[in-house]
């Protein structure tokens, strides 16, 4: 009889030495609380449907809270004059278009004051040209040029024409189309379209802080990808991307000394010769990526990417880097 006076006038808070509801062998205090925890915010109805207890957070008759204003919402505010924000503009504008400054803390950056937008919205036709200006007795628009005086000589330019066509000569049709231009292209101008190239090309793109795209030095506009070089100044401002002007044996000196020259304007050049035992180069990039690791100091470590196009030397370059043959290069 005591045990159940005690646990008839249970107190909310319930001591250590009592059992929950449902606790036994299988399930501990915490299992129980846990279920109950999801079983307690279901609405109840009785067997007509009616509702007896709303869930949590739906019942109706909870007053409505109001939110009382304070002034400390509007304490760290910052206000800028026009003046100021327009050589802001233009120190900015310095900063950015030049390849060799790095932005640090981007997102702290006001960049909807920064860059203006240039977003077109709906055009409006009424305020472009009146209504009363297009229809109406004093309409002042202007009348189309028509071939043909009336109705008539329309109707006999078509029947004409009807009589002149030759549907064999007709090329819009699906059976006039020529279809023998793949059997008459060669291998290499399908080479790199495939989805799945493009997909690992933009894997490596976004998992690197650094790319390096890499450049053959007997053709340096031949071999940039400005597809990806748009994407990254677009979509990955964040990202350093830096030229690597690979295979300079090959070309004079002089020739280098232009192309770096030429190149440095949009982004940083090396002048790079990829072997393993006499490379040119090699330090100069170590240390252009230890500079970038100082950048990037909240890092343990930054990821690097190399990118480009087929021959020019990605492999050569690694294997350069490691001092030994780590990746294997195409014939």
């Amino acid at each position: 009889m005591g045990v159940q006076k005690k646990e008839a006038f249970k107190p909310k808070t319930v001591p250590g030495n009592l059992k929950l509801k449902g606790e036994n062998f299988y399930r501990d205090r915490k299992k129980v609380q846990y279920l109950n925890m999801l079983k307690g915010g279901r609405a109840r109805y009785d067997s007509k449907g009616n509702l007896l207890k709303a869930a949590a957070y739906q019942s109706k008759e909870a007053p409505t809270a109001h939110i009382e204003p304070n002034r400390k919402w509007f304490g760290n505010t910052r206000v800028i004059g026009q003046k100021a924000l327009e050589e802001f503009r233009e120190q900015m504008a310095t900063k950015i278009n030049d390849p060799y400054q790095v932005l640090l803390r981007r997102s702290k950056l006001p960049t909807s004051l920064l860059h203006d937008n240039t977003k077109i919205g709906q055009v409006n036709m009424l305020q472009t040209e009146a209504f009363s200006d297009t229809f109406g007795p004093k309409a002042q628009r202007k009348r189309p040029k028509l071939t043909v005086e009336g109705y008539d000589q329309l109707v006999k330019k078509i029947t004409d024409s009807e009589g002149n066509y030759d549907h064999k000569k007709d090329l819009n049709l699906q059976a006039n189309k020529r279809t023998d231009y793949d059997a008459a292209r060669d291998w290499y101008l399908t080479a790199g379209t495939s989805k799945r190239i493009w997909n690992e090309l933009y894997k490596v793109v976004d998992s690197s802080d650094v790319i390096l795209h890499v450049l053959d030095a007997r053709d340096p506009e031949g071999t940039r990808c400005r597809h990806v070089e748009k994407y990254i100044k677009t979509e990955a401002p964040h990202k350093h991307l830096v030229y690597i002007l690979n295979k300079v044996d090959l070309v004079p000196t002089w020739v280098t000394a232009r192309w770096v020259k030429v190149l440095s304007r949009e982004y940083p050049t090396l002048a790079f010769h990829a072997s393993i035992n006499h490379s040119f180069g090699k330090g100069s990039l170590i240390q252009l990526l230890r500079q970038f690791t100082r950048l990037h100091a909240d890092k343990k470590q930054i990821s690097v990417g190399l990118i480009g196009y087929p021959n020019t030397g990605k492999s050569s370059i690694i294997n350069t880097l490691r001092q030994k043959k780590v990746c294997t290069v195409a014939p």
